[in-house]
């Protein structure tokens, strides 16, 4: 059963049990990049990885098997993040790819570039008139924010992504912070695709703990994935009003994104 996120133990603040439920075990971290990682920013080319946190992904890295699982497209978080040895999961988990590709590689939804772009222009189309909206054409979705939008605007917004909906019964809505994401009607999601990296990596056995960090709506499929065989942290300010009244399947919860660094250097330490 969820728990809302304001009653979530602090995992600062429970250092000694978590060094504990670490102990001896091989960890196998997943991280989201916006909202945990880094601020969310109002444009999403504005979230930019500090040179700290860069730091200690790749300290971590160095210690145990490390993976950004990101809504953004795969290529895009490689760059910002800017670590070669990390196994990338973008868009959602539908795009997975470890150093090369020599270790496991995996598409899903790659036949539905055209549909997409189709969509993308035709939202384009629509919403050419409402000012601050943003649209992200990527590889397995398209990502329609809404944030810098007048909030009595924000209508005409959604209006249009559930009239794309309505006339394609293969595309699915997954909402998030101030976006909506257009993708493939597939039964595939973060929580499926760190499943399949667990097991691809052969670290789905007992010796393994993995933990998963995020802040969105779409890391509930991975909290849930791994609720009683992992450890979720759910990363977000309990005050912000996209947060509070929100429940969560994670086991702790940090304040930001400050918060995630210092515990991720426990964890290299």
């Amino acid at each position: 059963m969820n728990t809302r996120i304001g009653d979530i133990p602090n995992a600062l603040d429970h250092r000694d049990e978590l060094r504990r439920r670490t102990a001896g075990k091989h960890l196998a971290v997943f991280l989201d990049y916006d909202g945990t990682l880094t601020p969310i920013a109002e444009r999403p080319e504005d979230a930019i990885l500090s040179d700290t946190m860069r730091a200690v992904v790749r300290d971590l890295a160095h210690r145990c098997t490390v993976a950004i699982v990101s809504g953004r497209d795969r290529h895009d978080v490689e760059d910002l993040v800017g670590i070669d040895d990390l196994i990338y999961a973008g868009s959602h988990g539908f795009d997975i790819a470890s150093p090369g590709g020599r270790t496991l590689e995996r598409r899903e939804g790659t036949g539905f570039g055209p549909l997409l772009a189709e969509v993308d222009a035709g939202l384009r189309r629509d919403l050419a008139g409402i000012d601050g909206v943003l649209i992200e054409l990527k590889k397995a979705s398209v990502a329609v924010h809404y944030r810098l939008v007048a909030a009595d605007l924000r209508g005409r917004v959604t209006d249009a992504v559930q009239a794309v909906l309505a006339a394609h019964d293969d595309l699915k809505m997954t909402p998030g912070k101030m976006v909506c994401e257009i993708q493939p009607r597939l039964d595939w999601d973060k929580g499926k695709a760190v499943l399949y990296m667990l097991q691809a990596l052969d670290l789905d056995k007992g010796d393994v703990l993995p933990l998963y960090f995020g802040d969105d709506i779409t890391d509930e499929d991975a909290f849930a994935a791994l609720k009683g065989r992992g450890i979720g942290v759910f990363v977000g300010d309990v005050d912000n009003p996209e947060v509070a009244g929100r429940h969560s399947a994670a086991d702790y919860r940090l304040e930001d994104p400050e918060e995630t660094g210092r515990l991720l250097s426990d964890l290299a330490a």
